[in-house]
Order: structure tokens, then C-alpha cells, then sequence
């Protein structure tokens, strides 16, 4: 079965989330715990925590199938020590908040090395970042997503990310979401059934589809290997509908939320649906019906 949602807002209470999510058709969805451009947020209320757990339940929402997200202020492999340590503090809470909402994921960024460390020192950097928040708390598994390489983003290619989870001490508590946008503009086609299949294969070699965990799906504005991370709407980018249609019936897509963090809120409700059907399209080739017909 496929679980399929969208980054949903969590204004006005936490507890509106799922909400949210159920207004728009989504049977998976992903959001902040917290605002997610300050370092520093009020603790979670109980009330907020109740209501929020309530809500999940009446929606028919399993805490395998949310996906939230942390803050981007955050750096695992910031080469400034004190900035360093603040992220860490911060992942730390982070991720004390999803376990209080009785959560078990947490979709995180891997950090950059802001050219001023080498590449293989700050991803053994993110590695002790990890292992750190793991220590400090319980039951909610990192998941890592990869990256379309902008910048000095570390986390782009398969190989760094089986790096880092080599250097995560426990590896039952750690995972992969794969961003559609992001894996194209680091390189990996996607505008095939061909090429799918062979993405997923790479990426069992080097990491293994066990560790996936989630996946968010966007198609892209640039070109394959552009390295710049610019959502399109699906079936609108350089991806496009052939490429989604193979996704979607790849056996690794099936059972983890997938989550639209496209740039038309207005149009998930649909994009949802259309993902629904691509599921169901016969052999790649056949005509494809885009929402907008």
C-alpha cells in the first residue's frame, strides 16, 4: 500500500496538523514540531500533545506513517564549534519533542562542511552528531535525507550516506528519506522506468532499501546533475510523469509515507490523487492523465 501526504502547517496548534492532512486526502504527512526558523520554541503542551495524538488516531494516522521535520537552522557538521554544539543541542530537543508526540521518525539534514573543513571530516562530524542524539534519548530513528548537493551540502551521493550510517553506532535507530528533487539534481535519473529501477539498485548496493524510511516526492525545475534544489509541481519539471508512474509502482516506494513538498499547496489534494493513479498505470509508455486535464 502506498501512504501518501504532504508537509502540512502546524499554525494555530500542532494538533491541526493531522487535520490538515485528512482535509487534503493524504493517508501520510510531514510537518514542523516547532517553528522551524528559530532556534529556541515554547515546550510542547500537554493539551497540544493529547489533542495531537486524539487527532492522528481519528484520522487513521500510524506514527510510521509521519514524517516531521527539523529545524533548518540546525548544521550536524558546522566546522564552528559553538555553532556546532548549538545544533546538536538543538537536534537533541528536536527530537525529545517527536517522542513526546509519540512519534518515531524525525527527517533531518545531513550539514555542510561551509568549505572550511574537508569533505570526509565533517561527514565523520555529522556521524558523532547522530550518535549523540541517539544517546540522549530513546526510541525516535533519525532519518537522514540526501541532497541535491547545493552548496557545500554533504549527503548527495549514496556512498556519503552509507558513510555516515557506517559511523552511527546504532543502526537500528537510523534511516534514509530520499528526495526525488534532490537525488535528480545530484545526478541519479529518475525520468525512466529504467532509470528508477536502477537508482533503487544503486542505492541498495551502497546503503540498502532497508534504511528507507520515507521519501519525498517532488519532481525538478533544472536538469539532471544541476546540484541546485528547486521543487516543481509532479509531471511539471524535469522528472516528469514517467518517471513518477515507476516510482510508484516500485515495490521500495510501497509501505513508508511519501510526502509532496511541492510548491502548490492549493493543488496537493490532486497531485495526491494523481499519484494514486500512477500507481495503478499499466506498462511505462501509455498515455498518462495529468490533473490539469
Amino acid at each position: 500500500m502506498h501512504y501518501i501526504g504532504a508537509h502540512v502547517s502546524i499554525a494555530g496548534g500542532i494538533e491541526n496538523a493531522p487535520l490538515r492532512a485528512k482535509e487534503i486526502g493524504a493517508t501520510a504527512f510531514a510537518m514542523f514540531t516547532k517553528n522551524q526558523r528559530q532556534w529556541n520554541s515554547p515546550v510542547l503542551k500537554e493539551d497540544n500533545m493529547y489533542a495531537f495524538r486524539k487527532n492522528c488516531e481519528s484520522c487513521g494516522y500510524n506514527p510510521e506513517h509521519i514524517l516531521p521535520h527539523d529545524s533548518y537552522l540546525i548544521n550536524l557538521g558546522s566546522p564552528d564549534p559553538e555553532k556546532l554544539d548549538r545544533s546538536r543541542r538543538a537536534l537533541i530537543d528536536e527530537m525529545r519533542r517527536t517522542e513526546a508526540l509519540g512519534l518515531v521518525y524525525l527527517n533531518l539534514h545531513p550539514g555542510s562542511h561551509l568549505r572550511q573543513i574537508h569533505e570526509t571530516e565533517c561527514l565523520h562530524v555529522i556521524a558523532d552528531s547522530i550518535n549523540l542524539a541517539l544517546e540522549a534519548t530513546t526510541n525516535v530513528t533519525a532519518v537522514l535525507e540526501n541532497t541535491a548537493g547545493q552548496g557545500s551540502n554533504l549527503g548527495y551521493t549514496f556512498e556519503q550516506l552509507a558513510f555516515i550510517l557506517e559511523r552511527v553506532h546504532d543502526k537500528s535507530r537510523v534511516g534514509i528519506c530520499l528526495d526525488t528533487c534532490h537525488l535528480f539534481a545530484a545526478g541519479y535519473d529518475l525520468r525512466t522506468e529504467e532509470a528508477v529501477i536502477e537508482t533503487f539498485r544503486k542505492f541498495d548496493t551502497s546503503v540498502g532499501l532497508d534504511h528507507l524510511k520515507g521519501m519525498h516526492l517532488n519532481d525538478a525545475k533544472p536538469e539532471l546533475g544541476s546540484r541546485r534544489d528547486r521543487h516543481e509541481s509532479i509531471g511539471k519539471g524535469k522528472i516528469g510523469l514517467e518517471g513518477f508512474a515507476a516510482i510508484m509502482r516500485h515495490p521500495a516506494s510501497a509501505n513508508i509515507p511519501l510526502i509532496l513538498e511541492t510548491p502548490r499547496p492549493e493543488i496537493w489534494d490532486e497531485e495526491i490523487m494523481l499519484l494514486h493513479s500512477l500507481e495503478k498505470q499499466g506498462s511505462v509508455g501509455k498515455r498518462i492523465v495529468t490533473c490539469d486535464e
